[in-house]
């Protein structure tokens, strides 16, 4: 397996999905000289589903139903729990998941219909579940942008999250929803390490502006929060109380955090970036990771999987806890969301 690092890429290598039944492994026989590829480029492909409405019954996540505009994400994040879905699209949740995308164009189109749906119940709806809604190419698609159009229309409850500052774009729509109790953002922010983050994620958002993002949010009236993801023991748990009195500062309301998760592909994704980024701290890390999750890297166990646990964990959370409280992110959100307000969308008929 070619492993290297690549210019704006997180992942090092491009292991084939899991579900193809042959893989190709070359061999160097000395006489096949292959080019050396300096970059990996972006390529952005339709995707043509026939729903967008995602719905889950997880009991540890805060959502009964989401839409996620694109597939990959550009952001490269290398701890991404989302790369594994790549593989079902035969892709590899590697380089891949961050340089093969796909975009949904009929997104609001599908969603006016679903939400139009006799049977349909109101429930607020997550952006940012899976990949991030404000990824680079979000500034040519615009799809974010169309689904919070077709919501603010419904007067539809929405919840955001995202390491993207592209959402500022859309401040107005936001700042309309806000008015009506119809949406909460998110800001995720692991690190305030401008180094670390280059590799760790190399496409998303310098911290700095990320904290920017939530000052100018709350300015403008939106419920805006940040969320410490995720939080890799031994590499950036150390940085919990400055991520969250920068936020506080910031006028962020609430805080949240979520602990390094190591899903199938993740794992050995993550592995390779540590030995070749961090070598001195890799084994540390990992070794803290089998002790919350009773000797693995990974527990998938619901209540489990995003807190760990076992004295490290215990540690963590109240660490987080303490910080909280001393900044006042644990204020209780404002209130609900307002379902109440919902109404399907109206279908103009045509005039001939």
């Amino acid at each position: 397996m070619d492993i290297r690092a690549y210019k704006g890429r997180g992942a090092l290598s491009n292991q084939a999905s899991r579900y193809r039944q042959s893989t190709v492994q070359a061999e160097a026989d000395g006489w096949w000289q292959e080019a050396v590829v300096e970059r990996v480029d972006t390529l952005v492909q339709p995707d043509l589903s026939k729903s967008v409405l995602s719905h889950n019954q997880s009991p540890d996540v805060p959502f009964d139903q989401s839409i996620n505009p694109y597939r990959g994400c550009e952001h490269g994040c290398i701890y991404c729990f989302a790369r594994p879905t790549h593989a079902y699209l035969d892709l590899s949740p590697g380089l891949d998941f961050e340089s093969r995308l796909f975009y949904k164009p009929r997104t609001a189109e599908l969603l006016r219909q679903e939400l139009s749906h006799p049977n349909y119940v109101c429930k607020p709806i997550g952006l940012g579940t899976n990949t991030d809604p404000y990824q680079p190419i979000e500034k040519r698609f615009r799809i974010t942008r169309q689904i919070l159009e077709t919501l603010l229309e419904c007067r539809h409850p929405v919840t955001i999250v995202t390491k993207g500052t592209l959402i500022l774009r859309d401040l107005d729509l936001l700042e309309a929803l806000a008015q009506r109790n119809l949406v909460h953002v998110m800001m995720s922010v692991p690190t305030l390490d401008r180094s670390l983050k280059r590799t760790l994620e190399p496409r998303a958002a310098d911290p700095a502006r990320r904290i920017r993002v939530i000052r100018a949010l709350t300015e403008r009236g939106v419920p805006t929060g940040v969320l410490v993801a995720p939080v890799i023991p031994a590499l950036t748990d150390h940085h919990i109380e400055a991520v969250l009195q920068a936020s506080a500062d910031a006028g962020a309301s609430e805080a949240g955090y979520v602990l390094l998760r190591l899903p199938r592909e993740v794992a050995p994704l993550f592995e390779q970036w540590l030995h070749a980024h961090r070598p001195e701290r890799a084994q540390h890390v990992l070794s803290i990771m089998r002790q919350m999750h009773g000797g693995a890297t990974y527990d998938a166990a619901f209540g489990r999987r995003q807190t760990g646990q076992g004295p490290f964990a215990e540690l963590l959370r109240k660490r987080f806890e303490l910080a909280r409280r001393r900044h006042g992110l644990d204020r209780e959100r404002r209130g609900r969301l307002d379902c109440g307000q919902f109404r399907p969308p109206v279908e103009q008929m045509a005039l001939f």
